[in-house]
This record gives C-alpha cells, structure tokens and sequence, in this order.
C-alpha cells in the first residue's frame, strides 16, 4: 500500500486523509517536509523554533482538514509553506522585533533531519562553499533573503512567493534580483567561487 500512496498526488492523498487514511497524510508530509522545514529554519535560523512552527504548521494544516475548510485547488505545499510563513511572521510579531541578522554558528539543518533522497540542496549545504553561501545569506536584507529562501531552498514560482509575502511579482523579482547582486558582492569580496 506504500509503494501506492507514494505514486498519488498530493490533491489525491488529501482526500484520502480526509475520507480516513492517516497514512496518507504522512505521506504528503514525508513528501514535503524537506521544502517546509528548510524554509521555517532558513527564517527563524533557530533549529528548535524551527522544530517547533514545522510542528505547529502541520497542526494546522490537520485541523483545517479535519474541519472541512481545505479547498482542493491542486496546491497543497504553497498553501503549507504560506501557513509556515504566516506562523513565522506571527513568532517575530511576538517578539515585537524583526529577525536579528547576524552570521550563524549554527549545525548544518540537515543534521536534524533524516531524509530519504539526498538533494541538490542538501549537498550544497554540506560542503564548505554552503556554509559560506548560508552566512552571507544571513547577511542579506529580511525580504531579499526571504524571497531567496523560497525560490531556491522552497522551489516555490515568483507568482506563490509574491502571494506568501503580499508583493507584486515584479517585487518578488526585484528582491532576487537585489538579493542575488549582494550575494555577489560579497562573494568577489571573500573570493569565493562556485
């Protein structure tokens, strides 16, 4: 039966989830959970916080499901990661202050995380160049390095990107766009290539 909800899509195995098959729901959350938590992580830059909103984002995408309120449009992860955002932007309100930008020491993310298909991103993470490319990532902006974050960390289109953060897409664009010509700066300053 694994090998069957893993060939589903997503819009199939919500419906699944929501005529009772629990399993299919961890299914979509196995498939999407490198995605989600990289991007909660990549925000709040505290892996325990991290933990705790990937959690809480899951939270309530099962209480939504669970009350009937899912509308099956065909876009369960940009509906996710916007829940995500949401309960991100929500932990800074909290706090009364923005995210502090600052260099981390922190273990690479996917020391916590066992995923079952090593990706790009996990690669690039490992290696030395990642940890310099997350550093001066950290160094960015909050929107440039928020938009970044999504597009090549949460694989997500401008058009989703400009919704979850209530932009124009040429915004989104233009954030990249300033985002990806500081990243360069600061790697001709530190010399580091690719």
């Amino acid at each position: 039966m694994k090998s069957l909800t893993t060939s589903l899509s997503d819009q199939q195995l919500i419906q699944l989830y929501m005529a009772g098959d629990v399993e299919a729901l961890s299914t979509v959350v196995l498939r999407h959970k490198n995605r989600i938590y990289s991007s909660i992580y990549l925000l709040v830059k505290d892996k325990y916080l991290a933990e705790d909103i990937f959690q809480d984002t899951f939270i309530k995408i099962i209480d939504t499901l669970k009350t009937g309120r899912y509308t099956d449009e065909g876009k369960f992860l940009p509906w996710a990661m916007r829940i995500a955002h949401n309960l991100c932007v929500d932990h800074f309100r909290r706090l009364k202050r923005v995210p502090v930008i600052k260099t981390s020491d922190d273990r690479d993310i996917f020391d916590t995380i066992n995923f079952s298909e090593p990706g790009a991103d996990e690669r690039i993470m490992q290696s030395e160049t990642g940890s310099s490319v997350r550093k001066m990532l950290d160094m960015l902006p909050e929107d440039q390095r928020e938009v970044i974050i999504m597009r090549h960390y949460a694989d997500l289109s401008f058009k989703e990107i400009a919704s979850l953060t209530n932009c124009s897409i040429n915004t989104a664009l233009g954030r990249m766009r300033y985002g990806l010509i500081n990243l360069r700066k600061m790697m001709t300053e530190k010399q580091i290539a690719f």
